[in-house]
C-alpha cells in the first residue's frame, strides 16, 4: 500500500489561507478598510503640499495690497497736488522698497529666521499700504510706500525659496501656483480699491486693512513650522560666483521680459485712449492682458517640469513675438485677443525662471529668489521711462512694435543656458524657525 505524503495545501488548492486573506477578499474586516483608505490617500495625494497653497493665497493678498497706489492716483493727484513727475517718482520709491530691497531680505532669509519674514512681511505690507489715502503730503506718502514695499520685499524671496523646496519633483507646478496667486491678486486689486475710494473717499481706505489682516491671520496660522531651511552657506551673492554665467544669462532674460511686459501694460492704455477708446475700456483690455499673463504663468511651471526649463523659455519668447508685433496694428476684439495671447506666451516663464535659477545654483535659496524676482523685475522696470521717451519721439505704436522684438534677444540668451531638469528627489524636511 503506497502512502502519498501530501504537503500543506496552498491558498489556490483549498488549503489554509494566510490570516489576513479572508479580510482582504471579503472586505468586511478592519484591515481591508484601512488598506483601501491608505490606497486612496496615496492615489489622490495632492502633487504639492498644503503649505504651497497657503503661501500662494498669502501671495494673492500681499500683491493685491501692493497695487493699491496706482488705482488711487486719480484721487491722490488732486488731493496732494501731485504733478505727473512726482507721481512717477513715488512709483519709483515703491519700486525701490518692494523690488531692489529683496536682495537684502533674500540674504537675511538665508542666514536668519525665514518664518519671521514670511509672517511679518505680508502684515506690514497690508497694514502700512492701506494708509496711502490718509497721507497728508507727498513726503508722508513716499514713506508709506517705502515701508509698505519693504514688507512685500521681506515676503517674496523667502516665500519663493520655501515653495521651491516644498515642491520637490513638482517644483515647477508649485512655483506656478505661488506666482499665479500673486499675479491674480495684483490684477484684481483695482476692482476693489478704486470703486471703494471713489465712493467713500481715500481717507477711508485704511478700513480695507481689516479684511486683509483677518485673511492673513487665518492663512498663516496653517503654515507648518517645518517648510524650508536656512542655508548653511554664507556669503550672499559672492557665494553664487561659480554659477555667475548661467545666472547672469537668466537674469538678463528676466529683465528683457519684464521690460517688454511693463512697456505694453503701461503704454497700451495711452495708445487706446488716443484712438478714442474710453478709459474704462482701455483698462479692461489691460486687465485681460494681466489675467492672460497669470494663466500663462500657471501653465508654464508644469510644462517646464515635463519638457525642460531652457526649452520652454526659448519657445515662449519666440512664440510671443508675432502676437506682440501684430497687436498695435489691430483694434477691437482682434486687438484684445492678440494682446492676451502675447501676455500668455510672454509670461509663461514667470515661475520657470525662478525655479530654473534654484536648479542652477542649489545654495542660498533666498538670495537666488531675490535675484530673479525683485532685483530683475525692478531692473526691467527702470527701462520703462526710456521706452516712454522713445514713444514721445516716434509714437506709441512704433515704440511697441520695436519692443516686440526684444524677446528674440531673450531667446538667443536662453540658448546658452544649461540643459537641466527638475530633480526627482524630494528634498528633506528642514527647519524654518
Amino acid at each position: 500500500m503506497r502512502v502519498h505524503r501530501r504537503g500543506p495545501r496552498g491558498p489556490g488548492r483549498g488549503g489554509p489561507r494566510p490570516p489576513h486573506s479572508r479580510v482582504q477578499r471579503g472586505g468586511g474586516g478592519r484591515l481591508g478598510a484601512a488598506d483601501r483608505s491608505e490606497g486612496l490617500a496615496v492615489r489622490f495625494r495632492a502633487p504639492v503640499p498644503r503649505a504651497v497653497l497657503v503661501l500662494a493665497a498669502t501671495h494673492f493678498v500681499a500683491d493685491g495690497y501692493s497695487n493699491i497706489y496706482a488705482p488711487l492716483l486719480p484721487l491722490l493727484i488732486p488731493k496732494l497736488g501731485l504733478s505727473l513727475a512726482m507721481a512717477g517718482m513715488l512709483t519709483t520709491v515703491l519700486q525701490l522698497g518692494s523690488s531692489f530691497s529683496q536682495l537684502g531680505f533674500g540674504h537675511l532669509a538665508d542666514r536668519w529666521r525665514p518664518r519671521v519674514l514670511l509672517i511679518a512681511g505680508p502684515f506690514v505690507s497690508v497694514v502700512v499700504l492701506s494708509f496711502v489715502g490718509v497721507a497728508p503730503n507727498p513726503v508722508a506718502l513716499g514713506a508709506v510706500l517705502l515701508v509698505g514695499g519693504l514688507g512685500g520685499a521681506a515676503f517674496h524671496p523667502t516665500a519663493a525659496a520655501v515653495v521651491h523646496h516644498l515642491g520637490g519633483r513638482h517644483s515647477g507646478l508649485a512655483m506656478a501656483l505661488h506666482i499665479t496667486g500673486g499675479s491674480l491678486g495684483f490684477s484684481l486689486a483695482p476692482l476693489l480699491f478704486a470703486p471703494f475710494a471713489q465712493r467713500a473717499g481715500p481717507e477711508w481706505i485704511p478700513v480695507l486693512a481689516v479684511p486683509g489682516v483677518v485673511v492673513l491671520a487665518l492663512l498663516l496660522r496653517n503654515l507648518p513650522p517645518t517648510a524650508a531651511a536656512r542655508s548653511r552657506q554664507a556669503g550672499g551673492l559672492l557665494a553664487l560666483r561659480p554659477w555667475a554665467v548661467p545666472l547672469g544669462l537668466l537674469w538678463s532674460i528676466v529683465v528683457l521680459r519684464t521690460m517688454v511686459s511693463l512697456s505694453f501694460a503701461t503704454f497700451v492704455p495711452v495708445m487706446l485712449v488716443r484712438r478714442g477708446v474710453s478709459v474704462g475700456a482701455a483698462g479692461a483690455a489691460v486687465s485681460a492682458y494681466l489675467f492672460a499673463s497669470a494663466a500663462g504663468g500657471l501653465t508654464g511651471g508644469p510644462l517646464a517640469d515635463r519638457f525642460g526649463h531652457r526649452r520652454l523659455i526659448m519657445l515662449s519668447m519666440i512664440c510671443a513675438v508675432p502676437f506682440l508685433v501684430a497687436a498695435p496694428m489691430l483694434s477691437g476684439w482682434a486687438f484684445v485677443a492678440t494682446l492676451t495671447a502675447a501676455g500668455f506666451c510672454l509670461q509663461s516663464t514667470l515661475p520657470v525662471n525662478v525655479t530654473f535659477a534654484h536648479l542652477i545654483a542649489p545654495i542660498n535659496a533666498g538670495t537666488v529668489s531675490s535675484l530673479m524676482m525683485g532685483f530683475a523685475w525692478g531692473s526691467g522696470g527702470l527701462a520703462v521711462p526710456a521706452v516712454g521717451l522713445l514713444a514721445d519721439r516716434v509714437g506709441v505704436e512704433a515704440t511697441l512694435r520695436v519692443m516686440a522684438f526684444a524677446p528674440l534677444l531673450a531667446a538667443a540668451l536662453a540658448w546658452s543656458l544649461p540643459r537641466m531638469h527638475a530633480t526627482r528627489a524630494v528634498p528633506a524636511e528642514m527647519n524654518i524657525m
